[in-house]
């Protein structure tokens, strides 16, 4: 499989699972999820989780997945690349340290790969940088990044102290929807940050008829596709 580098110079798979279909399930009502368990079998290596999924319900499932796979053998941790996002409300500094904990507690690891504010919200960026940064001198996460920045959200974070050292920044881009090829996908190449797309063929659907712009909504597992540098990886 292609990879795709990050800033830092490391790198990660440019394909991966999403688990955004438990976004609107509770932690009570997740059981084991046998998709998160069957992509690390066949090979997927980047799982995309985040605190607002079922509340942490996501994140149990992809912590109880990964532990069994490390138990049985099937990966090793250094070959799992875990994307986790914090909510917007709890992107301030203290709130950001706090946060990740319990996230790193559903996910059972010592250290998120990357770690995301999923959007804005009402806590400045220079907050949640800071927070970020923290986080990475303790050793709690790898890499951070931002989620559903358009360019003048971007342009803003590089004028926020340490703004500079984002990883990477998710955003909706699939077949159905083309909006960020235009110019956020240009000025992330500029920049040399890659964009994580989500739901890049939309799940699985199909659009209702020929020609149209119109996607049905899917519920199964989502997945990520990175746009680096430039080319469309195709998840297929």
């Amino acid at each position: 499989m292609q990879h795709v580098s990050f800033p830092d110079g490391t790198s990660a798979p440019s394909l991966g699972l999403g688990t955004g279909a438990w976004a609107n399930r509770p932690a009570s009502a997740a059981p084991r999820w046998p998709p998160c368990a069957l992509a690390l079998e066949i090979g997927y290596r980047v799982i995309d989780t985040a605190e607002m999924y079922g509340e942490g319900g996501a994140e149990e499932v992809v912590g109880q997945a990964l532990a069994e796979a490390m138990r049985a053998g099937t990966v090793s941790r250094d070959e799992v690349f875990v994307v986790s996002k914090v909510y917007p409300h709890n992107a301030s500094r203290a709130g950001v340290r706090a946060a990740c904990e319990r996230s790193r507690r559903r996910l059972r690891l010592d250290r998120i790969d990357l770690y995301l504010l999923h959007w804005r919200g009402v806590h400045p960026l220079a907050e949640t940088v800071a927070g970020f940064e923290a986080l990475m001198e303790a050793g709690e996460i790898a890499r951070w990044g931002v989620s559903n920045f358009d360019v003048d959200d971007m342009e803003e974070l590089l004028g926020v102290r340490g703004g500079r050292a984002c990883a990477a920044n998710p955003v909706y881009y699939s077949l159905g929807e083309r909006g960020p090829g235009y110019a956020l996908l240009p000025w992330l190449q500029r920049h040399g940050m890659p964009l994580m797309a989500y739901c890049p063929i939309d799940q699985g659907c199909w659009p209702a008829r020929q020609g149209s712009p119109r996607w049905r909504s899917g519920t199964g597992p989502r997945r990520r596709s990175w746009h680096w540098p430039g080319r469309w990886r195709s998840p297929a």
